[in-house]
């Protein structure tokens, strides 16, 4: 891949640290900002903060006074936008018509900066909050992961729920949110991203200006991540459903490990899509399943990979023998050079698509600044993965697949021993 962008990294003296990105062939911009902060740097009695606070910073600022004052004004401008709230950080972007730069920097940094976290607007989100949080849990397909994680870490942050439990979100008070905005929303702990057909001299001004008075401090350090397992473990939950939902995970490595490349080649080829070997066994071959796939996910100082699907309840657990007959030839037999080079061919291209929009770009850029104060370009990326080896793909295979499975499951199930019969290698 040729270079793509021309990007220009700054930190300034307060310790914001700020990534331009020019694209002169799109017409568009993103205005992004992420904080190193989500729920896994909260305590029990504050579970799903994090999460809540994101929705706050759409109430209101003093310039804008409530949430319709910021809806109307991004809205108007054709704008999209949104936030998002992660284990370890939260982000919050416009995207418009580059002409409309200035606006969307305006909003976005002034909601990040000044938000009232008013009281009466507190508890009234306290009931959104609720309803968003039973809304998921009425969702099987997206509420597995969650209970999967509660499998894999237990009762520690790494294992709670992103939104946390109602019990605990009626509770929060205003001095709660005052408290956490103002010692993880701080200059040490943000990185803001401008991508787009911008002027990079001029985005860099414009942001100096905008946060000459960000919060300053150092940055809050969260609880060190505990994991010890001996045999696979299960979590099976029943719901009354017409196709069980599931998650069989392998435990791995944290997002620093250079092995994640060969990692995240060895999940596309066990399920990235329509051609892969779960895709093909599970759904092609026997029609067990809509949706079966795998993927990767890592944190800071843990990781996994992850299988799903969705598959007709009364053939889930030939299913689920499927998929460990496909971890076995993984671990016994590794990969082919025909498979890898595909894995790598598809992910090459699906990056390209992805360069094509500028908040895919912001959000790129903003990670790797976030957790490792340095930009990892798209071609860097990419290298990295074209160097991976079939003989490393093995390895990965060999060092992660083993008897410590997990496996959530929901579905009219409640008896999980026949479950632990089937998750041996």
């Amino acid at each position: 891949m040729k270079k793509t962008f021309n990007h220009q990294f700054h930190t300034f003296d307060s310790g914001l640290r700020l990534v331009t990105v020019p694209m002169p062939n799109t017409k568009a911009a993103t205005v992004f900002v992420l904080v190193g902060t989500g729920s896994k740097y909260e305590t029990k009695d504050i579970s799903g903060i994090s999460h809540f606070l994101e929705h706050m910073m759409f109430k209101g600022t003093a310039k804008r006074p409530g949430t319709l004052d910021i809806a109307k004004e991004l809205e108007s401008i054709g704008a999209e936008y949104n936030a998002f709230t992660h284990k370890e950080f939260t982000g919050y972007y416009a995207k418009s018509s580059a002409e409309k730069i200035d606006v969307i920097m305006d909003v976005v940094f002034d909601i990040f900066l000044n938000s009232k976290l008013d009281g009466k607007e507190i508890a009234v989100e306290k009931g959104v909050i609720v309803e968003e949080l039973n809304m998921y849990k009425d969702n099987p397909a997206r509420y597995v992961g969650t209970l999967f994680e509660k499998l894999l870490y237990g009762d520690q942050p790494a294992g709670w729920d992103i939104g946390g439990e109602a019990e605990t979100v009626v509770k929060l008070e205003r001095k709660n949110f005052v408290d956490y905005f103002n010692t993880h929303y701080i200059a040490k702990n943000t990185v803001v991203v401008v991508a787009g057909n911008v002027n990079p001299d001029d985005i860099k001004t414009k942001t100096e200006k905008y946060f000459g008075n960000i919060r300053n401090g150092e940055p809050v350090t969260k609880l060190p991540v505990k994991e010890s397992q001996s045999g696979p473990k299960t979590l099976v939950h029943w719901k009354e459903t017409d196709q069980a939902h599931f998650v069989l995970g392998l435990r791995a490595f944290n997002m620093f490990d250079e092995r994640k490349y060969a990692l995240s080649l060895t999940a596309n080829i066990l399920g990235g899509g329509m051609s892969s070997r779960l895709f093909s066994e599970v759904r092609e071959k026997r029609g067990l399943a809509y949706y079966v796939s795998a993927d990767t996910t890592l944190y800071t100082d843990s990781g996994y990979l992850e299988i799903s699907a969705g598959v007709n309840k009364n053939k889930v657990h030939e299913a689920l023998e499927v998929v460990m007959e496909e971890l076995r030839k993984l671990k016994d037999k590794g990969v082919t050079p025909d498979e890898l080079q595909r894995s790598k061919d598809q992910v090459k291209g699906s990056l390209s698509l992805f360069l094509e929009h500028s908040d895919n770009i912001a959000n790129s850029y903003a990670s790797s600044v976030l957790f490792e104060n340095k930009v990892l370009t798209p071609e860097e990326k990419l290298d990295k993965i074209n160097r991976v080896t079939v003989d490393e793909v093995s390895q990965i295979a060999k060092d992660i697949v083993n008897d410590n499975l997990n496996f959530a499951l929901i579905g009219p199930f409640k008896d999980s021993e026949p479950f632990d019969k089937i998750l041996k290698l």
